[in-house]
């Protein structure tokens, strides 16, 4: 592991806290508490649906540091990945909470263009990184 893929997997790590306080948020919220709120049931499935994804791609963006030590990349390539992957990690979960935002949201938002940028961020990544993998 290169003292790059070290750094950025720490800084991926540190992010970890937050998803684990929207989980507790999560199950309370499941579990009957913050009725105050009065969500719908479409922003309760969207902030699920932001959660899991926040969960899975931080892991995956884990994991894409340490096999972007395993391309040729330049460094430039090298770091669009590694960076890549936490960002969509944040700009996808951000879509799907702030496209729930709002009081009776029973629909997306306009903010629902930050879900999609995510995933072309994440699309973007994959390929790159794939490509990289490859010609190696």
């Amino acid at each position: 592991m290169t003292s790059d893929s070290k750094k950025m997997t720490g800084i991926i790590l540190l992010s970890l806290p937050t998803i684990i306080f929207g989980g507790n948020f999560i199950l309370n919220l499941l579990s009957g508490q913050h009725q105050q709120l009065e969500l719908t049931e479409f922003q309760i499935s969207m902030f699920r649906a932001g959660h899991g994804h926040a969960g899975v791609l931080v892991v995956l963006a884990i994991i894409a540091q340490m096999l972007t030590d395993q391309t040729n990349l330049n460094d430039t390539w090298k770091w669009i990945v590694r960076g890549g992957f936490p960002l969509s990690a944040l700009v996808v979960s951000g879509g799907f909470f702030a496209a729930a935002g709002g009081v009776g949201t029973t629909e997306p938002n306009s903010f629902i263009f930050l879900l999609y940028t995510g995933m072309i961020l994440l699309a973007f990544s994959l390929v790159v990184l794939g490509v990289g993998l490859l010609r190696k």
